[in-house]
Order: C-alpha cells, then structure tokens, then sequence
C-alpha cells in the first residue's frame, strides 16, 4: 500500500491539489451555482472520508483540508490550463509510486467529484443536470487522468 510517506512534500502537495483543481476547473466552466458547487465538492470530501479504510492513499488525500493552488489567474482559461496540469502532474506521480488500484481509485474520486460539483448547479431550461460546459470540463479532467473522454 502506498502512503503519505511514499511522497515529498511538493509531491504530496501535487497530490492533493489533483481532486480541488477538478473542482475548480467545473466551477469556472460556467456562470452561476459557485456557492453550491463549493460546497458540494466539500461534501465530496466528506463523504469519501466516511468511507475509512477502502484505500489508505485515499483516506489519506481525503482527511486534508482541500488544497488549492493559489496563484492569480488572468483568465478562466489560464486557470483550467493549470488545473488540469495539477491533475496531470497528481496521476503521473501517481502511476509511478501508487498500485494501479490506487491509481484507479484516485482517478474514480477525482472524477466522482468533477461530476458531483457540475450536477450541483441545474442549468436553466434543461433537464440535464450536467450543461455543455461542465460536461467540456470533465471531458477535459479525463484527459489529464489518462481516462477517455465521452
């Protein structure tokens, strides 16, 4: 089983960067619905914190505070354009330190959590929880994740 220990600190902040830039990357797909999207990713969190003991990777990504980078972004796109390299970044770190059930975990949460966030705010008019530009998004996470996109 793969660790906390198994990572430096910078990797380790990669890591964790990997699910909250996920989150931001749908949140900024569209206008409206921040609020509920926040906080539907914290629930995110919580929920999967409640699952103790399915992966100790996992448990330990999931009992931080949600970490997020920082930096001052000119454009929702330069901010997409980072996050989604934090997620490549996390799940490359992670193909070479993690098992492929690890990996495969990290990527489910990851994506569980984009698509948790995108249904959080319902687009007006539409009976589709995810809108176009949410479902662009997590369309893009999966690339960074190395899964296909849909």
């Amino acid at each position: 089983m793969t660790t906390k220990s198994d990572f430096s600190d910078e990797e380790w902040k990669t890591v964790l960067e990997g699910p909250t830039s996920a989150g931001m990357i749908v949140i900024t797909a569209s206008r409206g619905g921040t609020f509920r999207e926040t906080y539907s990713m914290a629930k995110a969190y919580a929920e999967a914190r409640q699952q103790h003991g399915a992966s100790e990777l996992l448990d330990a990504i999931v009992s931080h505070k949600p970490a997020t980078d920082r930096t001052h972004f000119h454009s929702p796109e330069e901010l997409q354009q980072a996050d989604l390299g934090h997620i490549s970044a996390a799940t490359a770190l992670l193909e070479q330190k993690a098992t492929p059930a690890e990996v495969d975990e990290y990527r489910s949460f990851v994506l569980a959590l984009a698509t948790r966030v995108a249904e959080a705010h319902k687009e007006h008019g539409n009976d589709n929880p995810i809108g176009a530009p949410e479902q662009a998004a997590i369309d893009a996470i999966k690339v960074a994740l190395d899964e296909p996109a849909s």
